[in-house]
């Protein structure tokens, strides 16, 4: 993954943001709107593509392309730099392998402390019985 070229295929779009805010909302184009086209770009290797593919399935168009939007802030600049931070903790998430568990078996130890507790529940269990005469 190469962050630089990555960065560099974003496409950014200005669009009005919806909501409360009076006339600022109705006059400035401060939310953004990131496209990223998974399929087309060159700052993945073919490897990272099918991985992200099936990692991030629900986030991608049918045309694999990622669309991100935020309108968190007044400022365009700053929802500029909000959208790419997700974008790239999207990718590297996205691009990060589980740990593969390893199978242990279980210490002497522990087997004779749950043999240990096995009997003083059985002593338990026999001495609520009636005795035998």
């Amino acid at each position: 993954m190469n962050k630089d070229i990555l960065l560099s295929e974003l496409n950014y779009k200005a669009v009005r943001s919806s909501g409360a805010g009076g006339q600022n909302v109705n006059k400035v184009s401060s939310k953004v709107v990131l496209s990223f086209d998974l399929e087309n770009s060159q700052g993945l290797s073919d490897e990272e593509k099918a991985y992200l593919k099936e990692k991030i399935a629900s986030k991608l168009t049918q045309d694999f392309i990622l669309i991100l939007n935020c309108d968190e802030d007044r400022s365009q600049v700053k929802n500029k730099s909000i959208v790419t931070k997700r974008f790239l903790g999207i990718i590297e998430k996205g691009l990060t392998k589980p740990k593969i568990r390893k199978a242990t078996k279980a210490t002497k130890a522990s087997k004779e402390r749950r043999l240990k507790i096995k009997k003083t529940t059985s002593l338990i269990k026999q001495n609520r019985k009636k005795p035998d005469f």
